[in-house]
């Protein structure tokens, strides 16, 4: 039996309003795995139901609150004419790379060069290899067509992901410390400027991705209460 580290659960994520679960985009509510902000420096297996169940509570209704509010928003038939067109182009295209190659190629840079212990030449190495096969991505090809088609449905993954791998990459390398889940072997210690903010990656004017950091809101009295009154 192979014996080996496991990809431990994700600290980051959308970023969201907290009474509301919406993102910066209007209309976008994120809850669970993908949101972020709630868990801190680690988190704990253990806290998936209960952060589903509440703030997916609470992300559910304000979504139908949202809705109802903007029953008359029209569609851009231009936009969604593009966005289709894009969707399909790896079914029409015929020729091109496998995703599944790409894919795989994404998860090794992940977990040799972003994974447990990670050090600046190696994170600043992913995203180097990171842009290489986002370019590669936008040629894939999948053969067959829509119907049960999991090359195609990888192929419309790839964007997502490599977005998501290089956001991981570049908020590790700014976060010049060690803590929680986050280890740089080459700044093993805490540094107490880190401890009082969240490294958020937006998108830039010119479409790349920009760090920035962000005041770690405090806990209310209330919330304060609770948490010494349970032990």
């Amino acid at each position: 039996m192979e014996v080996g580290p496991t990809t431990h659960y994700v600290m980051g994520g959308v970023k969201v309003d907290a009474d509301t679960q919406m993102s910066r985009v209007p209309g976008l509510f994120a809850c669970g795995e993908c949101g972020g902000g709630l868990h801190g420096a680690n988190r704990l297996g253990g806290n998936s139901l209960s952060d589903l169940v509440v703030f997916g509570r609470i992300a559910g209704a304000e979504a139908a609150k949202f809705a109802s509010g903007h029953g008359d928003t029209a569609i851009n038939e231009d936009a969604a004419a593009a966005v289709e067109a894009a969707a399909l182009a790896p079914l029409d295209r015929p020729s091109g790379e496998s995703p599944y190659v790409i894919q795989h190629e994404l998860q090794d840079v992940m977990q040799d060069l972003v994974g447990i212990a990670r050090e600046q030449s190696e994170l600043e190495q992913a995203i180097e290899q990171i842009d290489q096969l986002r370019i590669r991505a936008a040629t894939t090809s999948a053969e067959g067509n829509r119907e049960y088609n999991p090359g195609w449905h990888t192929a419309l993954d790839l964007p997502n992901l490599l977005v998501v791998a290089e956001a991981i990459a570049r908020a590790a390398v700014d976060r010049t410390e060690s803590r929680g889940a986050h280890s740089r072997v080459d700044y093993p210690d805490k540094d107490q400027h880190f401890g009082n903010v969240n490294t958020v990656v937006w998108q830039a004017a010119d479409g790349s991705m920009e760090t920035s950091h962000i005041p770690v809101v405090g806990v209310t009295p209330e919330l304060q209460a609770i948490v010494e009154e349970m032990g």
